[in-house]
């Protein structure tokens, strides 16, 4: 219990500002404002921490410019895998970057991401969106407004899955081999995750991967 004390404390709080942000709007958005709060709640929180995604983007490309280096000091020293071990960190330092240039930015995100996913999974907020609370599950039912409202967010999963999906193959090209093949693949699980996700949770999986698509559209758009 003590492990997960603080993160509990971190849901409590994402609690609390939802439920502010709820009651800010309720007077324009009137049933729908838990609804709308998450929207909101979930792209303030990936715009502060965009400086991080920004991050990230610039050390893959640092890492991509050096790549033809690198693998040229692979190739030769193939053989001395500790000589190739002290030229790669030599050309790191002097490039000024790391091979986790891009990685740890995505690491720091983490704790943010999960505490979004336990505050709307574990404990949804009490509300509704077009009639259906918040906290329902498509096992539960899938008459009135369900069908719909649960289509359209599914529709838009999969209208984004198709996005990450084309741009992951453009990135790999046609040598891609192995594992590095089912990467355009990947996008798609957002659709299974979401039949099983309460409403609240699918909403914000749905704000969220947008977010991402747009990051992609803005931040990793092609420099040449």
């Amino acid at each position: 219990m003590l492990a997960f004390a603080p993160l509990d404390g971190a849901v409590g709080a994402a609690t609390s500002v939802l439920s502010g942000i709820a009651a800010f709007i309720a007077p324009v958005a009137g049933p729908a404002a838990m609804a709308l709060a998450v929207v909101v709640f979930t792209v303030a929180v990936r715009l502060a921490v965009s400086p991080l995604s920004l991050a990230a983007v610039r050390g893959e490309r640092r890492r991509t410019a050096l790549m033809p280096k690198i693998q040229e000091l692979q190739q030769r020293y193939a053989k001395q895998p500790d000589r190739m071990r002290t030229e790669l960190a030599t050309l790191y330092r002097e490039e000024g970057t790391s091979p986790l240039a891009g990685c740890l930015p995505a690491l720091v995100q983490a704790p943010f991401f999960l505490v979004m996913y336990r505050t709307f999974t574990i404990a949804p907020p009490a509300g509704e969106l077009w009639g259906v609370p918040l906290g329902h599950h498509l096992a539960q039912g899938v008459g009135g407004a369900v069908l719909p409202l649960f289509g359209v967010l599914l529709l838009l999963l999969v209208l984004l899955a198709v996005f990450f999906s084309r741009r992951s193959r453009r990135q790999l090209g046609p040598q891609a081999t192995g594992l590095a093949k089912l990467m355009p693949f990947m996008s798609f699980l957002t659709i299974p995750t979401a039949l099983v996700l309460p409403l609240a949770a699918t909403l914000y999986l749905v704000t969220t991967t947008s977010w991402t698509a747009l990051e992609h559209l803005v931040l990793r758009r092609p420099t040449h």
